[in-house]
Protein backbone atom coordinates (compact mmCIF):
# COMPACT_ATOMS: atom_id res chain seq x y z
CA UNK A 1 0.00 0.00 0.00
CA UNK A 2 1.29 3.38 -1.22
CA UNK A 3 1.54 6.25 1.22
CA UNK A 4 -0.72 9.23 0.58
CA UNK A 5 0.37 12.10 0.27
CA UNK A 6 -1.49 15.32 2.42
CA UNK A 7 -3.46 17.17 0.32
CA UNK A 8 -2.69 20.87 0.40
CA UNK A 9 -5.30 23.31 1.82
CA UNK A 10 -6.11 26.74 1.18
CA UNK A 11 -7.46 29.55 3.55
CA UNK A 12 -9.78 32.89 2.61
CA UNK A 13 -9.09 36.08 4.54
CA UNK A 14 -11.48 35.15 7.41
CA UNK A 15 -9.59 31.68 7.93
CA UNK A 16 -6.19 34.07 7.58
CA UNK A 17 -7.63 36.96 10.43
CA UNK A 18 -8.65 33.83 12.52
CA UNK A 19 -5.28 32.96 12.59
CA UNK A 20 -3.07 36.39 12.16
CA UNK A 21 -2.97 38.82 15.35
CA UNK A 22 -2.43 41.53 12.47
CA UNK A 23 -5.34 43.80 11.58
CA UNK A 24 -5.53 46.88 9.09
CA UNK A 25 -3.46 48.66 8.13
CA UNK A 26 -0.91 45.57 8.46
CA UNK A 27 -2.50 42.25 7.33
CA UNK A 28 -0.29 41.62 4.70
CA UNK A 29 -1.96 38.31 3.71
CA UNK A 30 -5.03 37.99 1.37
CA UNK A 31 -5.29 34.85 1.06
CA UNK A 32 -3.65 31.40 1.37
CA UNK A 33 -4.19 29.52 -2.01
CA UNK A 34 -1.91 26.02 -0.95
CA UNK A 35 -0.69 24.95 2.70
CA UNK A 36 0.90 21.80 3.36
CA UNK A 37 1.48 21.40 7.17
CA UNK A 38 4.96 21.07 8.46
CA UNK A 39 5.93 22.07 4.72
CA UNK A 40 5.18 24.95 2.27
CA UNK A 41 2.71 27.14 1.84
CA UNK A 42 2.02 29.97 -0.62
CA UNK A 43 -0.58 32.71 -0.52
CA UNK A 44 -0.48 36.16 -1.94
CA UNK A 45 -1.50 39.83 -1.04
CA UNK A 46 -2.82 42.46 -3.46
CA UNK A 47 -1.07 45.36 -3.30
CA UNK A 48 -3.21 48.33 -3.49
CA UNK A 49 -2.50 52.31 -4.44
CA UNK A 50 -4.78 53.08 -0.92
CA UNK A 51 -2.53 51.39 1.62
CA UNK A 52 -1.10 53.81 4.07
CA UNK A 53 2.63 53.87 3.04
CA UNK A 54 1.69 54.81 -0.52
CA UNK A 55 1.37 58.71 -0.48
CA UNK A 56 4.83 58.55 1.58
CA UNK A 57 7.34 56.38 -0.14
CA UNK A 58 7.97 57.68 -2.23
CA UNK A 59 5.29 60.70 -4.02
CA UNK A 60 6.12 60.33 -7.01
CA UNK A 61 6.92 56.80 -7.44
CA UNK A 62 4.98 54.49 -5.25
CA UNK A 63 6.80 51.27 -4.01
CA UNK A 64 6.36 48.69 -1.13
CA UNK A 65 9.03 48.93 1.52
CA UNK A 66 11.27 46.27 1.25
CA UNK A 67 10.82 45.85 4.92
CA UNK A 68 6.65 45.42 4.75
CA UNK A 69 7.45 42.42 2.27
CA UNK A 70 9.83 40.82 4.68
CA UNK A 71 6.46 41.23 7.25
CA UNK A 72 4.32 40.09 4.09
CA UNK A 73 6.67 36.86 4.20
CA UNK A 74 7.13 36.51 8.01
CA UNK A 75 2.91 36.51 8.27
CA UNK A 76 2.70 33.72 6.40
CA UNK A 77 5.33 31.93 7.92
CA UNK A 78 3.51 32.58 10.90
CA UNK A 79 0.35 30.87 9.08
CA UNK A 80 2.55 28.00 8.27
CA UNK A 81 3.89 27.13 11.61
CA UNK A 82 0.41 27.30 13.08
CA UNK A 83 -1.63 24.69 10.60
CA UNK A 84 1.83 22.79 11.43
CA UNK A 85 1.60 22.82 15.04
CA UNK A 86 -1.03 24.74 16.50
CA UNK A 87 -0.72 27.18 19.10
CA UNK A 88 -3.27 28.91 21.47
CA UNK A 89 -3.36 32.24 19.35
CA UNK A 90 -5.41 33.77 22.63
CA UNK A 91 -2.37 33.40 24.96
CA UNK A 92 0.27 33.03 22.34
CA UNK A 93 2.02 35.35 19.87
CA UNK A 94 4.23 34.85 17.25
CA UNK A 95 7.73 36.51 17.03
CA UNK A 96 10.14 37.09 14.48
CA UNK A 97 13.87 36.95 16.26
CA UNK A 98 16.18 37.30 13.19
CA UNK A 99 16.13 38.00 9.35
CA UNK A 100 19.30 36.83 7.36
CA UNK A 101 20.13 36.45 3.54
CA UNK A 102 17.57 39.45 2.71
CA UNK A 103 17.74 40.12 -0.56
CA UNK A 104 15.62 42.82 -2.68
CA UNK A 105 15.58 42.22 -6.15
CA UNK A 106 12.65 43.94 -7.95
CA UNK A 107 10.18 46.60 -6.25
CA UNK A 108 6.40 46.10 -5.54
CA UNK A 109 4.02 48.82 -6.74
CA UNK A 110 0.55 49.52 -7.11
CA UNK A 111 -1.89 46.92 -8.72
CA UNK A 112 0.67 44.08 -8.28
CA UNK A 113 -0.33 40.82 -7.26
CA UNK A 114 2.48 39.91 -4.35
CA UNK A 115 2.45 36.18 -4.10
CA UNK A 116 4.65 34.66 -0.77
CA UNK A 117 5.88 31.24 -0.52
CA UNK A 118 7.39 29.78 2.79
CA UNK A 119 9.20 26.57 3.66
CA UNK A 120 10.06 24.96 6.37
CA UNK A 121 14.00 24.46 7.02
CA UNK A 122 13.81 23.27 10.44
CA UNK A 123 11.20 23.48 13.76
CA UNK A 124 12.13 22.69 17.50
CA UNK A 125 10.04 22.99 20.09
CA UNK A 126 8.79 26.71 19.74
CA UNK A 127 11.49 27.80 17.63
CA UNK A 128 10.59 27.84 13.34
CA UNK A 129 13.31 28.71 10.80
CA UNK A 130 11.65 29.38 7.74
CA UNK A 131 12.40 29.95 3.75
CA UNK A 132 10.35 32.92 2.05
CA UNK A 133 10.17 34.23 -1.29
CA UNK A 134 7.92 37.73 -2.86
CA UNK A 135 7.04 37.34 -6.57
CA UNK A 136 5.50 39.36 -9.30
CA UNK A 137 4.53 38.02 -11.94
CA UNK A 138 6.86 35.23 -11.61
CA UNK A 139 9.73 37.83 -11.05
CA UNK A 140 11.50 37.56 -7.37
CA UNK A 141 10.99 40.43 -5.44
CA UNK A 142 12.85 39.42 -1.97
CA UNK A 143 13.94 36.49 -0.32
CA UNK A 144 15.43 35.54 2.92
CA UNK A 145 15.22 33.23 5.92
CA UNK A 146 13.74 34.14 8.87
CA UNK A 147 13.73 32.40 12.45
CA UNK A 148 11.22 33.08 14.65
CA UNK A 149 9.32 31.84 18.17
CA UNK A 150 6.44 31.34 19.75
CA UNK A 151 6.09 33.23 22.79
CA UNK A 152 3.51 34.21 25.62
CA UNK A 153 0.85 36.73 25.39
CA UNK A 154 2.09 38.16 28.37
CA UNK A 155 5.22 37.98 29.91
Amino acid sequence: MTERSQDPVSLDIHQVLSILPHRFPFVMVDRVTELLPGKTIRGHKCVSYNEPWFPGHFPQRPIMPGVLILEAMAQIGGILAYASDPFDATSNLMFVLAIDKARFRHTVTPGDRLDLFAEVLHHRSNVWKLRGEARVDGTLCAEGELLASVVDRQP
